[in-house]
Protein backbone atom coordinates (compact mmCIF):
# COMPACT_ATOMS: atom_id res chain seq x y z
CA UNK A 1 0.00 0.00 0.00
CA UNK A 2 1.31 3.24 -0.87
CA UNK A 3 2.14 5.69 2.00
CA UNK A 4 -0.53 8.97 2.35
CA UNK A 5 1.55 12.04 1.73
CA UNK A 6 0.81 14.80 4.71
CA UNK A 7 1.69 18.41 4.08
CA UNK A 8 2.68 20.33 6.62
CA UNK A 9 2.19 23.82 6.41
CA UNK A 10 3.87 26.11 8.95
CA UNK A 11 6.39 28.58 9.23
CA UNK A 12 7.83 27.97 12.69
CA UNK A 13 10.50 25.48 11.71
CA UNK A 14 10.71 23.88 14.75
CA UNK A 15 7.23 23.13 15.25
CA UNK A 16 7.07 21.68 11.42
CA UNK A 17 10.15 19.64 11.88
CA UNK A 18 8.58 17.67 15.19
CA UNK A 19 5.17 17.11 12.78
CA UNK A 20 7.39 15.71 9.88
CA UNK A 21 9.06 13.78 13.15
CA UNK A 22 5.95 12.25 13.86
CA UNK A 23 4.67 11.50 10.72
CA UNK A 24 7.39 10.22 9.26
CA UNK A 25 7.54 7.33 12.47
CA UNK A 26 4.00 6.72 11.99
CA UNK A 27 4.38 5.56 8.33
CA UNK A 28 3.04 8.34 6.44
CA UNK A 29 5.32 10.86 3.62
CA UNK A 30 5.55 14.33 4.79
CA UNK A 31 6.49 17.66 3.05
CA UNK A 32 7.06 20.81 4.92
CA UNK A 33 6.01 24.74 3.05
CA UNK A 34 6.46 27.59 5.00
CA UNK A 35 5.12 30.37 2.87
CA UNK A 36 1.37 30.51 2.35
CA UNK A 37 2.14 31.71 -1.63
CA UNK A 38 3.50 28.15 -1.90
CA UNK A 39 0.76 25.90 -1.28
CA UNK A 40 -2.09 25.99 -3.87
CA UNK A 41 0.78 25.53 -6.91
CA UNK A 42 2.56 22.78 -4.71
CA UNK A 43 -1.30 21.40 -3.98
CA UNK A 44 -2.27 21.52 -7.64
CA UNK A 45 0.71 19.34 -8.64
CA UNK A 46 1.34 16.46 -5.93
CA UNK A 47 -2.53 15.94 -4.73
CA UNK A 48 -1.33 15.43 -1.12
CA UNK A 49 -3.77 12.97 0.68
CA UNK A 50 -4.06 15.22 3.89
CA UNK A 51 -2.87 18.71 4.98
CA UNK A 52 -2.01 20.09 8.33
CA UNK A 53 -2.56 23.82 7.21
CA UNK A 54 -1.36 26.65 9.86
CA UNK A 55 -4.13 29.55 9.90
CA UNK A 56 -0.95 32.53 10.15
CA UNK A 57 1.37 32.64 7.66
CA UNK A 58 3.71 34.55 5.89
CA UNK A 59 1.78 35.47 2.57
CA UNK A 60 -1.28 33.80 2.28
CA UNK A 61 -3.12 33.10 5.74
CA UNK A 62 -4.75 30.33 6.17
CA UNK A 63 -8.48 31.15 5.54
CA UNK A 64 -7.16 32.57 2.11
CA UNK A 65 -5.58 28.74 1.11
CA UNK A 66 -8.16 26.63 2.36
CA UNK A 67 -10.74 28.89 0.24
CA UNK A 68 -8.29 28.86 -2.88
CA UNK A 69 -7.98 24.80 -2.41
CA UNK A 70 -11.78 24.23 -2.19
CA UNK A 71 -12.14 25.43 -5.37
CA UNK A 72 -10.51 22.73 -6.83
CA UNK A 73 -9.37 19.89 -4.33
CA UNK A 74 -11.35 18.17 -1.28
CA UNK A 75 -8.09 16.70 0.14
CA UNK A 76 -8.82 16.79 4.03
CA UNK A 77 -7.57 19.71 5.71
CA UNK A 78 -6.92 20.07 9.51
CA UNK A 79 -6.31 23.45 10.83
CA UNK A 80 -3.55 24.21 13.31
CA UNK A 81 -4.06 27.74 15.18
CA UNK A 82 -3.12 29.46 18.20
CA UNK A 83 -6.26 31.67 17.62
CA UNK A 84 -8.86 30.26 19.98
CA UNK A 85 -11.94 32.50 19.36
CA UNK A 86 -15.25 30.68 18.31
CA UNK A 87 -15.56 32.80 15.46
CA UNK A 88 -12.14 31.58 13.78
CA UNK A 89 -12.63 28.10 14.71
CA UNK A 90 -16.01 28.30 13.06
CA UNK A 91 -14.86 30.10 10.20
CA UNK A 92 -12.23 27.52 9.61
CA UNK A 93 -14.50 24.50 9.28
CA UNK A 94 -17.38 26.54 7.03
CA UNK A 95 -14.88 27.28 4.08
CA UNK A 96 -14.10 23.51 4.35
CA UNK A 97 -11.60 22.66 6.93
CA UNK A 98 -12.35 18.80 8.03
CA UNK A 99 -10.99 19.99 11.63
CA UNK A 100 -8.52 22.12 13.66
CA UNK A 101 -6.18 21.67 16.32
CA UNK A 102 -5.37 24.25 18.22
CA UNK A 103 -1.81 25.68 19.45
CA UNK A 104 -0.19 24.52 21.90
CA UNK A 105 -0.78 21.11 20.72
CA UNK A 106 0.69 17.69 21.75
CA UNK A 107 2.27 15.86 18.78
CA UNK A 108 0.65 12.65 19.65
CA UNK A 109 -2.54 14.33 19.43
CA UNK A 110 -2.29 15.33 15.91
CA UNK A 111 -1.24 12.24 15.19
CA UNK A 112 -4.80 10.77 16.75
CA UNK A 113 -6.58 13.55 14.64
CA UNK A 114 -5.21 12.40 11.51
CA UNK A 115 -5.87 8.78 11.92
CA UNK A 116 -9.67 9.48 12.99
CA UNK A 117 -10.47 11.56 9.66
CA UNK A 118 -8.68 8.59 7.47
CA UNK A 119 -10.75 6.41 9.54
CA UNK A 120 -14.09 8.57 9.29
CA UNK A 121 -13.38 8.64 5.41
CA UNK A 122 -12.20 5.49 4.35
CA UNK A 123 -15.83 3.91 6.72
CA UNK A 124 -17.98 6.29 4.31
CA UNK A 125 -17.82 3.52 1.70
CA UNK A 126 -21.43 3.80 0.63
CA UNK A 127 -23.15 1.01 -1.33
CA UNK A 128 -26.24 3.54 -0.34
CA UNK A 129 -24.63 6.05 -2.62
CA UNK A 130 -24.57 4.05 -6.09
CA UNK A 131 -28.28 5.84 -6.13
CA UNK A 132 -29.68 6.57 -9.76
CA UNK A 133 -29.78 10.19 -9.18
CA UNK A 134 -27.06 10.88 -6.23
CA UNK A 135 -23.64 9.04 -6.31
CA UNK A 136 -21.14 9.88 -4.05
CA UNK A 137 -17.21 9.25 -3.46
CA UNK A 138 -16.43 9.62 -0.05
CA UNK A 139 -12.75 9.02 -0.34
CA UNK A 140 -12.96 11.49 -2.82
CA UNK A 141 -15.33 14.20 -1.23
CA UNK A 142 -17.16 13.95 -4.84
CA UNK A 143 -20.59 14.11 -4.94
CA UNK A 144 -22.41 14.32 -8.38
CA UNK A 145 -26.63 14.70 -9.36
CA UNK A 146 -27.18 13.21 -12.59
CA UNK A 147 -23.70 13.29 -13.50
CA UNK A 148 -23.31 16.79 -12.45
CA UNK A 149 -20.61 17.25 -9.98
CA UNK A 150 -21.64 19.12 -6.90
CA UNK A 151 -19.22 22.06 -5.00
CA UNK A 152 -19.72 21.08 -1.84
CA UNK A 153 -17.82 21.85 1.48
CA UNK A 154 -17.06 18.82 4.06
CA UNK A 155 -20.43 19.62 6.19
CA UNK A 156 -22.33 20.14 3.19
CA UNK A 157 -20.83 16.55 1.98
CA UNK A 158 -21.11 14.68 5.18
CA UNK A 159 -24.78 16.38 5.16
CA UNK A 160 -25.76 15.11 2.15
CA UNK A 161 -24.49 11.41 2.78
CA UNK A 162 -26.59 11.18 5.93
CA UNK A 163 -29.43 11.87 3.83
CA UNK A 164 -28.60 9.77 0.72
CA UNK A 165 -27.77 6.77 3.26
CA UNK A 166 -31.40 6.28 4.03
CA UNK A 167 -34.31 7.73 1.48
CA UNK A 168 -37.37 8.57 2.82
CA UNK A 169 -36.04 8.15 6.61
CA UNK A 170 -36.27 11.62 8.40
CA UNK A 171 -33.34 12.58 10.44
CA UNK A 172 -34.07 14.98 13.51
CA UNK A 173 -32.03 18.11 13.18
CA UNK A 174 -30.16 16.59 16.39
CA UNK A 175 -29.56 13.46 14.57
CA UNK A 176 -28.16 15.43 11.76
CA UNK A 177 -26.10 17.40 14.12
CA UNK A 178 -24.13 14.60 15.66
CA UNK A 179 -23.66 13.69 12.04
CA UNK A 180 -22.02 17.04 10.62
CA UNK A 181 -19.69 17.96 13.61
CA UNK A 182 -16.89 15.64 15.01
CA UNK A 183 -15.74 17.89 17.56
CA UNK A 184 -18.15 19.15 20.64
CA UNK A 185 -19.32 22.04 19.46
CA UNK A 186 -22.79 23.50 20.39
CA UNK A 187 -24.42 24.62 17.36
CA UNK A 188 -27.93 25.50 16.60
CA UNK A 189 -30.92 24.38 14.47
CA UNK A 190 -30.43 27.32 12.33
CA UNK A 191 -27.57 25.89 11.56
CA UNK A 192 -28.50 22.83 10.40
CA UNK A 193 -31.48 24.98 8.45
CA UNK A 194 -28.42 26.92 6.78
CA UNK A 195 -26.81 23.98 5.70
CA UNK A 196 -29.72 22.06 4.16
CA UNK A 197 -30.61 25.63 2.13
CA UNK A 198 -26.88 25.92 0.52
CA UNK A 199 -27.11 22.36 -0.09
CA UNK A 200 -30.28 22.44 -1.70
CA UNK A 201 -29.34 25.66 -3.58
CA UNK A 202 -26.50 23.45 -4.99
CA UNK A 203 -28.84 20.46 -6.01
CA UNK A 204 -31.00 22.81 -7.91
CA UNK A 205 -28.54 24.34 -9.83
CA UNK A 206 -27.50 21.08 -11.09
CA UNK A 207 -30.93 19.62 -10.97
CA UNK A 208 -33.36 22.04 -12.37
CA UNK A 209 -36.23 22.59 -9.52
CA UNK A 210 -36.81 18.51 -9.06
CA UNK A 211 -37.27 18.59 -4.98
CA UNK A 212 -34.64 15.66 -3.21
CA UNK A 213 -34.75 17.18 0.22
CA UNK A 214 -37.65 18.01 1.66
CA UNK A 215 -38.44 19.89 5.14
CA UNK A 216 -40.78 17.72 7.68
CA UNK A 217 -42.70 20.47 9.77
CA UNK A 218 -41.18 20.56 13.47
CA UNK A 219 -39.15 16.97 12.97
CA UNK A 220 -36.20 17.71 10.20
CA UNK A 221 -35.21 16.86 6.78
CA UNK A 222 -35.74 13.70 4.31
CA UNK A 223 -33.86 12.73 1.16
CA UNK A 224 -36.66 11.50 -0.86
CA UNK A 225 -36.23 11.54 -5.18
CA UNK A 226 -38.69 12.18 -7.32
CA UNK A 227 -37.62 8.94 -9.50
Amino acid sequence: MTEKQILVVEDEEKIAQLLQDYLNNSGYQSHWIAHGDEVVEWVCQQQPDLILLDLMLPGKDGIEICRALRTFTQVPIIMVTARVEEIDRILGLEIGANDYICKPFSPREVMARIKALFRTLSSQHLSIVEHQIIQLEPERMLATVAGKALELTPIEFRLLTTLVSQPGRIFSRTQLMENLYEDNRIVTDRTVDSHVKNLRKKIAEQHGDDELIYSVYGVGYKFEPTS
